[in-house]
């Protein structure tokens, strides 16, 4: 669809009418010669003085493409343009995190494979993680491993095969044998520290307690509330065994409640498959439907015209016009007398 970006400006195509009319002729005095004789010439010419003054002459040619290329440079200033069929534009209204527990307890091989094969905790949870990634279509996902320290695997992103490439990379203890609850959800917290969505989530994984986080996990979650960030808990550990391998449930419970989430437990590989997919239907995608319409300026189609109008008159009149006014304009001579 054609429209002008700035209409009001036609406004200025009586602009020149208007000097016309209110302003009065260009006028410019000039010195004359003094000639002693001057009557004497006026008589033998036969012509009569009278006052006047040197109009420049015009042409019809000149009075057709002056008022064009006024027109034409007023509609370039107007900004005209073509809207392209809208187009919808879809993002993402929801930050997703994922953190990993890679702590030495997690290579336990206390969960069984499709199959029935034992395999460890982290191949359990890494296959049922990227099933979950797959379903979130419209999420930014970033990833998030933690064991002594916490590091950020993947930044959030809308690459769900890179996050989901850099899952399987992961290997228990990259992170230190130890776990550090507390800086997890600290990262988390500086992951979206710039983002622009309101509503973050933080699916946290483990199978220990905190024992070598520099942050308390609970004074975490409270400044993950601050931040908007809900974070739901899964324990995947033991809560009977003792020292590192001891998942402390009522800790991550209150890790949850403080910002609106909520905690589960996954004992063995469906169930946690079946946390996941609980969490999947809590946390719907959400997306942003923003329409465009594409803009194709075309300003420079009448400007370029107007251009090659003015500069085609003047090459006219350079090359035909002005040497056929001089030959009109010659005295023709009297024939000579027998």
């Amino acid at each position: 669809m054609f429209q002008l970006e700035y209409p009001w400006l036609l406004l200025a195509l009586p602009l020149p009418l208007l000097v016309w009319w209110l302003l009065p002729a260009y006028g410019e005095r000039t010195r004359a010669i003094r000639v002693p004789f001057f009557d004497d010439v006026a008589l033998a010419t036969g012509q009569t003085p009278a006052r006047g003054a040197v109009i420049l002459r015009s042409n019809w040619l000149r009075r057709i493409l002056a008022p064009l290329c006024w027109v034409l440079v007023v509609v370039a200033t107007a900004g005209p343009q073509w809207l392209a069929p809208p187009v919808e534009r879809t993002e993402s209204a929801r930050d997703l995190l994922l953190a990993v527990d890679l702590s030495g307890s997690m290579q336990t091989p206390d969960f069984l494979d499709a199959q029935g094969a034992r395999i460890d905790r982290l191949s359990a949870v890494k296959g049922v993680v990227d099933d979950f990634i797959t379903r979130r279509k419209t999420d930014r996902i970033g990833l998030i491993v933690f064991g002594t320290n916490a590091f950020p695997q993947a930044p959030l992103t809308l690459d769900h095969n890179a996050v989901r490439e850099l899952l399987n990379d992961l290997r228990v203890g990259m992170a230190g044998p130890q776990t550090a609850v507390g800086d997890a959800i600290g990262m988390a917290v500086k992951m979206t520290e710039h983002s622009a969505q309101r509503e973050r989530v933080l699916i946290l994984l483990t199978d220990g307690h905190d024992t070598a986080g520099r942050l308390p996990a609970e004074k975490a979650a409270a400044i993950a509330k601050d931040h908007h960030i809900v974070i739901h808990t899964i324990g995947i550990g033991d809560p009977d065994a003792s020292g590192e391998n001891q998942v402390d449930l009522s800790a991550l419970e209150r890790i949850a409640k403080v910002t609106g989430g909520q905690s589960y437990r996954g004992e063995n590989r469906e169930q946690l498959a079946d946390i996941y997919h609980l969490l999947d239907r809590m946390t719907p995608s959400k997306v942003k439907h923003s329409v465009y319409r594409p803009k194709v300026k075309l300003y420079y189609y009448p400007l370029g015209l107007s251009l090659l109008l003015m500069l085609g008159y003047h090459l006219l009149m350079l090359t035909v016009l002005a040497p056929m006014t001089r030959r009109r304009d010659e005295p023709v001579p009297e024939p000579r007398s027998a």
